[in-house]
């Protein structure tokens, strides 16, 4: 995934806190993700206008140990799932 691309969520999917789970979710069409606090961290920042680097960036300020490896191949599978669109613009 290059570093240039602007991920954001797909327009058929929503993120929603689940109170009964007390997790944030992603809900697609006949699918429900439940997401880690990290994960929800990086998919709220995921807007489209930020970079990936931007993101990275972001979280370093919120956590001690950030891998910039580990959240692009985390945004990568969620894109290959089609939950997040990377657009280059």
């Amino acid at each position: 995934m290059p570093w240039s691309g602007h991920p954001g969520l797909a327009s058929h999917v929503r993120l929603r806190f689940d109170r009964a789970r007390a997790r944030h979710i992603l809900l697609g069409p006949e699918s429900v993700v439940v997401l880690n606090r990290t994960g929800a961290d990086v998919l709220g920042l995921c807007d489209g206008r930020r970079t990936v680097g931007d993101i990275v960036a972001e979280l370093r300020e919120r956590y001690n140990r950030v891998v910039d490896d580990e959240v692009r191949q985390f945004l990568a599978g969620l894109a290959g799932k089609r939950y997040v669109e990377i657009s280059h613009g």
